[in-house]
C-alpha cells in the first residue's frame, strides 16, 4: 500500500483493535516491509496517538489510553450504535445525561454518511423505551440543531410553545443547553425581546439556525465569569434562579423507611441527600422547585415505605393521588360476559 494517508488510517484502524500487533503480521497486512511500519508507528504517535511497542520474539504494538482522546476510527455498526444510544439518551432527557453527550452526537451526525443516517432514524423510529421519564420527550435532532448553534455562535429561529399554550416565533443568541435531568433547557439572549430568557426544550419546534454569527454577550449571573464553552456553571445558575422565580419553592421534609444509601441511590441528586434517622431509616430535609406532581412522583419511584411531613400542598396532593389510585383498583362490574371489563393477564415469559 503506497498511499501514505490511506496506509496510516488502516494501520490505525487495526491498532484500535484491543489487541497486541506483531510488527511482521502488521507489515504482511499492509504489504509493506516492516521498516514502513515502524516509520508509520512514529507518525502516529507524532500525531498525538499513544502507541506503545513491546520487544522480544512475542513483542508487537498496540494502542494505549493516553493524556488526551485522539480522534478514532469507526466502523459502520460501531457508528450507528453510538449514534443510536447518544439519541436515546438524549431524546428522552435521562437523568444524568449531560450536554456533553448533546455535543457528541452533533459532531458524529454531521459526518455521517446519509446511508448510515437513515439506519440511525430507522433504529430510533422502530425502538420503544420502557420508560420515558415525565413524558417530556424530545427530538435529538431539535437538541443537535440548538448544541450546533450554541457552539458555533449562530443566531437561532424556532416556534416556542409556552405553558399556557400561547405559541409565538422567537429568534435568539443561543448560550448554552442545560440539564436538570428531568428536562433540557436553552439559555438565550432574546433579540426581540431584548432580554434574557429560558426556554423548555421539549416546547421548541422547527428549529433552524440563521447563518448569522453573533458575538457572545455576558450572562447576568452573580459570579459570572466562566466561558459559554467550558463548565457552563453561569448558565446552571441562570436558569435556577429562572425556576426560583417561575416556581414557589418546596420545603421537603421526608421520612424514609431504608437506609440513606439505598435513598440517595433512587433519588435525584439536585433533592438533596437524606441523613440516617435510626432504625434503618433516614429523613430528607431540603429545597427544590419542581412541580408537586414531578416530587410526588420521584418520592413514589424510590420504592420503599415514606412519611411527607411537608409541605402541606405535598401532603394534600399525596393524599388525593392515593384515593385516585386507590380507585382505579377497583373496577366497577359490567354486565355481559363473565370475566368482561378486566384487564388481559400479563403474557407468560420465556
Amino acid at each position: 500500500m503506497s498511499d501514505t494517508p490511506a496506509r496510516l488510517l488502516k494501520l490505525l484502524s487495526l491498532l484500535q483493535t484491543p489487541r497486541e500487533w506483531p510488527g511482521g503480521e502488521l507489515a504482511e497486512r499492509l504489504d509493506v516491509s516492516p521498516r514502513t511500519i515502524r516509520r508509520d508507528i512514529d507518525r502516529l504517535r507524532e500525531l498525538g496517538y499513544p502507541v506503545e511497542a513491546s520487544r522480544g520474539s512475542v513483542g508487537g504494538y498496540r494502542l494505549v489510553a493516553g493524556a488526551a482522546m485522539p480522534p478514532l476510527l469507526l466502523d459502520d455498526e460501531e457508528a450507528v450504535a453510538i449514534a443510536v444510544g447518544l439519541r436515546a439518551g438524549a431524546g428522552h432527557a435521562i437523568e444524568g445525561v449531560e450536554e456533553a453527550s448533546v455535543r457528541a452526537l452533533s459532531k458524529l451526525e454531521q459526518v455521517l454518511p446519509s446511508r448510515l443516517r437513515h439506519r440511525v432514524s430507522a433504529l430510533q423510529n422502530a425502538t420503544v423505551p420502557l420508560t420515558r421519564g415525565d413524558g417530556a420527550t424530545i427530538d435529538p435532532g431539535t437538541l443537535t440543531t440548538l448544541a450546533s448553534a450554541a457552539t458555533g455562535r449562530e443566531r437561532l429561529r424556532f416556534a416556542y410553545r409556552s405553558g399556557d399554550g400561547i405559541r409565538t416565533k422567537r429568534q435568539v443568541e443561543p448560550y448554552r443547553l442545560v440539564s436538570t435531568g428531568q428536562r433540557w433547557y436553552l439559555v438565550a439572549y432574546d433579540l426581540d425581546r431584548e432580554d434574557w430568557r429560558t426556554f423548555r426544550v421539549d416546547r421548541v419546534g422547527e428549529p433552524y439556525a440563521t447563518g448569522a454569527r453573533f458575538a457572545p454577550r455576558p450572562l447576568p449571573v452573580e459570579g459570572a465569569g466562566s466561558d459559554a464553552r467550558s463548565g457552563g456553571g453561569d448558565a446552571a445558575r441562570f436558569l435556577a434562579r429562572s425556576m426560583r422565580r417561575m416556581q414557589p419553592e418546596l420545603r421537603l421534609d421526608v421520612w424514609f423507611g431504608a437506609p440513606a444509601e439505598f435513598v440517595v441511590a433512587r433519588l435525584p441528586a439536585h433533592l438533596g441527600a437524606p441523613e440516617p434517622d435510626g432504625d434503618g431509616g433516614c429523613r430528607l430535609r431540603s429545597s427544590c422547585t419542581d412541580s408537586l406532581e414531578w416530587v410526588a412522583l420521584r418520592l413514589a419511584l424510590v420504592d420503599c415505605e415514606f412519611s411527607v411531613q411537608g409541605p402541606p400542598n405535598l401532603v394534600a396532593y399525596l393524599e388525593g393521588l392515593g384515593a385516585r389510585l386507590t380507585r382505579a383498583t377497583a373496577l366497577p362490574p359490567r354486565k355481559g360476559v363473565a370475566g368482561e371489563g378486566r384487564l388481559p393477564a400479563a403474557p407468560e415469559q420465556g
